[in-house]
């Protein structure tokens, strides 16, 4: 078998390859080892995942939503004590708060004084950067679709071997001059609870799809908490999908056809 990216041959391969990082909250959607090698695997975790994980918006996400990275650990977020004197906050898993790191003068006068009656956070954001956003999507998407093929063939030949995915692959392993075009907008917001068949209320981590349209171009769509991404396999182009978008009433493909019937999907 050959890597998915690289397309060397991954004999001895022991990483699996989380499609979704686990930071984000995936622990079950994932890509046996020898379809991704090790070597990939860490360059995407270094290169493409880490930078775009510990920025400003998604390191909020993560801390108001406590998700914890793969050493269980919660981001600590930067706020201020007051308006304006800066403090470093950290979480249990649990939610409770466990102190403050690089308190400043000022704030450790507030504090001492019995002042510090306003904790101020910068809340989550969707205005994630474009750069590494795309190349997140991108690989991504290339996992996701050798998920798919996995499922329904055994094997991932198809996502190595055929030419028009080579752009793609190319610009997840490399990056370009400018970032791949994709879609992004809020479908529900990240606090919302989706009851289940049990009675149990839910929040919904993360859910993909890959998305055929009736002109045959393929997308990948994903939400992160509400946030829905979508990318063009074949062409750095979205048009296409805000057509498909117009023409189905603004409905998002994960919640449209089959998947309309499974509002369990994704959590």
């Amino acid at each position: 078998m050959l890597c998915l990216f690289c397309k060397i041959d991954m004999t001895g391969s022991k990483s699996v390859e989380h499609i979704i990082p686990e930071s984000l909250g995936n622990t079950t959607s994932t890509l046996p080892p020898g379809v991704v090698c090790d070597g990939c695997n860490n360059y995407f975790a270094r290169k493409v995942e880490k930078p775009l994980l510990e920025s400003i918006d998604v390191t909020a996400l993560r801390f108001h939503q406590r998700i914890p990275s793969k050493r269980r650990r919660i981001p600590p977020l930067e706020g201020t004590i007051g308006p304006t004197a800066p403090a470093t906050m950290y979480l249990h898993n649990e939610g409770m708060f466990a102190g403050l790191l690089d308190v400043s003068p000022e704030a450790l006068k507030l504090i001492l004084h019995d002042k510090a009656d306003v904790l101020n956070l910068p809340p989550s954001g969707d205005d994630w950067s474009p750069a590494l956003t795309a190349r997140f999507l991108a690989k991504t998407a290339m996992e996701a679709l050798a998920s798919r093929l996995l499922s329904y063939f055994g094997n991932t030949d198809y996502a190595v071997t055929e030419p028009q995915l080579d752009r793609i692959r190319g610009y997840a392993r490399r990056g370009g001059a400018m970032p791949w075009p994709y879609h992004r907008r809020r479908i529900y917001d990240p606090d919302r609870c989706w009851a289940l068949s049990s009675g149990e209320n839910v929040q919904r981590v993360w859910e993909w799809e890959i998305l055929e349209t009736e002109d045959i171009e393929h997308y990948f769509v994903v939400a992160l908490f509400g946030l829905e991404l979508t990318i063009n396999y074949h062409e750095p182009s979205i048009r296409g999908y805000i057509d498909w978008l117009n023409r189905h009433g603004g409905v998002s493909p994960l919640y449209y056809g089959p998947n309309a019937t499974h509002p369990d999907n994704g959590v």
